[in-house]
């Protein structure tokens, strides 16, 4: 895992100051503390920073082809790059190192960016074509590896993060109003806007390729459901299917010449990973790692104990303390450089940083809950169908709000109270629509009577819709309602902006490279080929991987009900962050920066204090907001 970074010239190719891609390298030395190179030529200027994982000795980048006019970086893995250099190879291409990178520039020779739909991998690539002064900038299929650009009177600028964006002179440091009020409802901001007026983000499963000063952007990969197709329908087929490939994407993720381990939730993605790595190594030499909480409501250390002792992992464990990660929220920003509005990005990081203790590389469970329809929210679907069709209206709006009002307050992990708030706000919007009003941050009514006057006179993008993405993604997967459609678009939006980038972050801060092998394009492949009704058995989730997992790991996991990785956020607004709190949205602080309405956020604090609300989620969206903005822009 590597940081990449750049810029190319076009008004004036001239030498630049080279201090300019030393500062853009610098600012993302944490994505590769092991190494960093340059290269600039006619106007394009290349930086990368290298976390060393494969080809320890002779992978440095940037990396050239033979005559040296194609150069490219990478951030991340090529995974099936040993079958690409043999093929390349007989082909008349000359390799001069065994790194993965080195299959890119001469894919690249052979056949543009259609190389692309070959990768198998995790990656953010960035290549310099001199011989017609083109440059491409492409991620891979899910996203899981970050890459920012934008156009500057006419130079294109490129990071992995925004922090290497905003080392650049050219780059404004203006909030986009749009891109605020996306944040605001998902809590992160989705590709392809950034929080950054004029950045934009390459697309997951897209690229943009600059040339003669214009870029054009375009997608080489889209999820899209094929279920209707697939002719195998007893679940136990489907099942041995499923087990056959996972095997296949985790040995794919074993290469490596640095230490490898799992992180351990005790879930069943992270379960499954784990089982299926121990089929092809002996256990006791597999370390897996787990952060705990000292609120029980919170806490799945147990559960991942039981996974690493029935398994016999060597196993590590770490307990999270109010104090200890209290203290972490002021410097939440360092970790992401966006506004990440997500409170487990802070044990992801803890988890990250122990784990790097021992080893360098690490698999993890993402992916399962989106693509095998593990959230409880694909459970409620249908209840909530029914009731958006037959509840009057001002039954939906009035009544059903005012009832669950009534209920009492908790700070406990998905309490009675929160699950219903949210369920009955959901009713209120269209079939997809509502399924990021349950998981979301603040209601779009809310997010615009929240922000200022002025800031809402300045979006310009023209749109009504209380989630402009989700219809975006919506149709990009095909345009139909039913949960396989949906199970693309959480894919593409609440796994790709929000988990993959709180993962990229958190481990990339401490030079740790993660591994999703549920993320595995035959597994993507498979999962959007099977029926939902193969998961979904009544009120159980994700019942095709718990038959999968039958006989591999202990019962009681398998019949654990789905857990997020939460903190007792709401608890500790209360407590160990409320001077915090209440210092970032003071009236007089917010009225002076003239982002949100002061009476709005004061309104919501109160409530909140007094126990009256739980408004965990829009509280926190809000202080981390004022945290970057008092780091990046005041």
């Amino acid at each position: 895992m590597c940081g990449i970074t750049g810029f190319i010239r076009t008004r004036d190719t001239s030498p630049a100051d080279p201090a300019i891609l030393a500062r853009m390298t610098q600012a993302i030395a944490h994505r590769g503390p092991d190494d960093e190179g340059f290269w600039s030529s006619d106007g394009a200027w290349l930086g990368h920073r290298r976390l060393s994982i494969i080809d320890v000795a002779g992978g440095h980048q940037p990396i050239a082809n033979e005559d040296g006019r194609v150069v490219v970086v990478l951030n991340g893995e090529i995974y099936n790059h040993h079958e690409l250099r043999q093929d390349l190879q007989s082909r008349g291409h000359v390799f001069s190192t065994r790194s993965d990178t080195e299959v890119l520039v001469h894919l690249w020779e052979d056949e543009r960016e259609a190389m692309l739909s070959h990768l198998e991998g995790m990656f953010a690539i960035a290549l310099w074509d001199a011989r017609d002064r083109t440059l491409l900038l492409a991620r891979d299929r899910m996203g899981k590896k970050p890459l920012f650009y934008g156009l500057f009177d006419g130079d294109l600028v490129f990071g992995s993060e925004l922090r290497s964006m905003m080392a650049h002179p050219a780059v404004p440091r203006r909030v986009d109003p749009d891109a605020l009020y996306r944040y605001l409802t998902l809590d992160y901001v989705p590709a392809p806007r950034s929080i950054l007026a004029g950045v934009r983000k390459v697309m997951p499963g897209g690229y943009a390729i600059f040339h003669d000063g214009e870029v054009q952007e375009g997608h080489w990969f889209d999820l899209r459901p094929t279920w209707q197709n697939f002719r195998v329908t007893k679940p136990p087929e489907a099942a041995a299917m499923l087990w056959s490939t996972l095997r296949q994407a985790v040995q794919r993720r074993l290469e490596s010449e640095v230490p490898l381990g799992v992180f351990l939730s005790g879930g069943l993605d992270s379960t499954a990973v784990l089982a299926a790595m121990a089929e092809g190594r002996d256990p006791a030499t597999i370390d897996t790692f787990t952060i705990g909480f000292e609120d029980p409501s919170y806490d799945e250390s147990g559960p991942a104990r039981a996974v690493a002792d029935a398994i016999g992992t060597r196993h590590h464990q770490h307990i999270l303390s109010m104090d200890s990660a209290a203290s972490l929220v002021r410097g939440v920003v360092s970790i992401a450089d966006e506004p990440l509005a997500d409170p487990s990005l802070l044990p992801t990081y803890l988890l990250a940083r122990f784990a790097r203790q021992h080893v360098t590389v690490a698999l993890s469970g993402d992916g399962g809950d989106e693509l095998f329809y593990g959230y409880p929210t694909f459970r409620v679907d249908g209840a909530a169908r029914f009731l958006a069709r037959w509840l009057p209206g001002k039954a939906r709006s009035d009544w059903l709000p005012r009832a669950v009002d009534l209920v009492p307050k908790s700070d406990r992990d998905m309490s009675l109270d929160f699950r219903l708030a949210r369920f009955v706000r959901g009713l209120k919007y269209g079939s997809i629509d509502r399924h990021f009003a349950w998981i979301g941050g603040f209601d779009p009514g809310l997010a615009l009577g929240v922000m200022s006057p002025d800031l809402l006179a300045a979006r310009n993008d023209g749109s009504d819709e209380p989630y402009p993405d989700v219809s975006a993604w919506r149709l990009r997967a095909g345009g139909g309602d039913d949960l396989a459609t949906i199970a693309c678009v959480y894919a593409r939006l609440y796994l790709g902006d929000g988990v993959l980038s709180k993962v990229d972050r958190a481990t990339m801060a401490v030079g740790l490279e993660t591994r999703a092998p549920l993320l595995d394009s035959d597994m993507v492949g498979l999962a959007l080929s099977m029926s939902p009704a193969l998961s979904l058995s009544g009120h159980t989730t994700k019942a095709l991987m718990r038959l999968m997992l039958r006989g591999k790991v202990p019962e009681p996991i398998l019949a654990r009900p789905k857990k997020g990785f939460g903190i007792p956020m709401a608890n500790w607004l209360r407590t160990g962050l409320r001077p915090l709190l209440e210092e970032h949205l003071a009236p007089s602080k917010i009225a002076r920066e003239g982002f949100f309405r002061p009476e709005v956020v004061s309104g919501l604090l109160a409530s909140h204090l007094s126990g009256a609300a739980n408004v965990r989620k829009e509280l926190y969206s809000l202080l981390v907001f004022e945290l970057w903005l008092s780091r990046y822009l005041l």
